[in-house]
């Protein structure tokens, strides 16, 4: 071999060669170290001194004195409220993340084919920009019991309306001293038996203003033989002078009130009052009492306790699908951009229907991107604390109660406990620990295809 030939054969040797003290990017570690240290500072700081810390606070008692080993853990399964927590949590991140992702799926498909389906889905989006505290507060008016205020009990109430008829005068009773008597149930009825060729009076008070709008005077109904006749008015005189159980010159009449004849139980005859107040029952209520049943006075319909005991739970999450359903549909709408239109298409050539091809080829197809957005959103929803703390009211903030909720209520509230509370943060951890774990797999698989 010539001389140029060795040391060309040198010189590639050494290319390859790789000099000591160096890493195979050829940077020396300490090099390496000195970059990553303040990072490293940081996060020891920020993340692993606290888990640390509160690790060994959770072991100790409430003013931090006395060691009680998993005493703390073992009231977390014991006491009512953080049982509760825990199961509203359950509840969460079974509900919120898989209603949130199917919306999200939905719209997704939906859209693509639209000419307005960019304009949706930012709409859709806008949630997203609003801050958990300013979403609180909107639904916390959304779901106010007032249907004038409340948007939910709005048209809740609108709805109800449409298909039942209000009652004419909610909240009206009998003149006290009058002939008609609470027979229960809301309803009222006279003492004696009516006959025929006479008129009963039926006196009320208590009647609401705005249900008199347009009310003519009030008129005595006369008398007719074969029939019961009466009136039905409000017995009552504005500015006082007037005479009671007697129709006044200036009082009103209550029209639409419905009259019933009942006899041993059961309603032989009806009538309703005319706009002067009058009813007239045939012959067949003869020795019958009369009845004014509860519908004429039950309340008004106002609408569906949201934030009551039984419902404040759905309804906080149904805040937050709202929020975090524009993020799912994005992230989705993103993977189906990337489908193969020729699989959805010899699908549709094979003789497959929409539905079938939504089944067995989008969403099969989607199953990555699903499973990104179920994740992320369920590992959300274990942190969740802001929504609840907000929008449940004090009456039923105990049965909204959620373990981020508790833990900074036994850490900092009024029954301090931060032996509890740390038990509470090292518990969350442990549960966000294995969707995180399966998280940084499925990552690593990916890297790997």
């Amino acid at each position: 071999m010539t001389s140029g030939g060795t040391a060309a054969a040198a010189q590639a040797s050494g290319k390859g060669t790789r000099k000591p003290g160096k890493s195979v990017t050829g940077t020396r570690p300490w090099i390496a170290g000195a970059f990553l240290l303040p990072a490293l500072l940081l996060l020891g700081a920020l993340v692993v001194y606290p888990i640390g810390y509160s690790v060994w606070r959770s072991l100790f008692d409430a003013p931090g004195s006395g060691f009680v080993g998993l005493g703390n853990y073992a009231e977390l399964f014991s006491d009512d409220r953080i049982r509760t927590a825990l199961k509203n949590n359950i509840i969460w991140v079974v509900v919120a993340p898989t209603v949130a992702t199917a919306l999200g799926l939905i719209f997704a498909v939906l859209t693509e084919r639209v000419r307005w389906g960019t304009a949706f889905k930012l709409v859709v989006f806008m949630p997203m920009a609003i801050s958990m505290l300013a979403a609180g507060i909107i639904f916390r008016l959304v779901y106010e019991q007032d249907p004038e205020r409340g948007v939910a009990n709005a048209v809740w109430v609108g709805v109800h309306d449409t298909f039942a008829e209000p009652a004419p005068y909610p909240g009206a009773n009998p003149r006290p001293n009058s002939d008609l008597k609470a027979s229960g149930g809301g309803a009222f009825t006279t003492k004696e038996a009516a006959r025929t060729g006479t008129a009963v009076s039926l006196p009320l008070v208590a009647v609401q203003p705005d249900d008199l709008k347009g009310a003519q005077r009030a008129v005595a109904a006369k008398p007719r033989p074969g029939q019961i006749t009466g009136t039905a008015w409000l017995d009552f005189t504005r500015g006082g002078g007037g005479t009671p159980n007697r129709i006044d010159k200036q009082e009103k009449a209550l029209a639409g009130l419905e009259i019933q004849a009942v006899r041993d139980g059961k309603v032989v005859a009806s009538a309703t009052t005319e706009a002067d107040g009058t009813y007239a029952l045939p012959a067949r209520a003869e020795g019958a009492k009369l009845r004014l049943p509860a519908s004429n006075f039950a309340e008004a319909y106002n609408g569906v306790d949201w934030l009551g005991p039984a419902l404040v739970t759905p309804a906080i999450i149904g805040s937050y699908v709202w929020m975090w359903a524009g993020f799912a549909m994005v992230l989705i709408a993103a993977g189906l951009a990337s489908v193969p239109r020729e699989l959805l298409e010899a699908a549709r050539v094979d003789g497959a229907n929409e539905w079938q091809v939504f089944r067995r080829v989008t969403v099969p197809l989607l199953a990555p991107v699903l499973v990104v957005v179920l994740v992320t959103l369920m590992i959300n929803v274990l942190k969740i604390f802001d929504l609840v703390y907000i929008i449940a009211p004090g009456a039923s903030q105990d049965e909204a109660n959620v373990l981020a909720l508790q833990l900074y209520q036994s850490s900092f509230g009024t029954d301090v406990n931060q032996g509890i509370g740390s038990a509470i943060a090292v518990f969350l951890l442990l549960l966000v620990s294995p969707v995180l774990i399966i998280n940084i797999r499925r990552l690593r698989k990916e890297r790997q295809r």
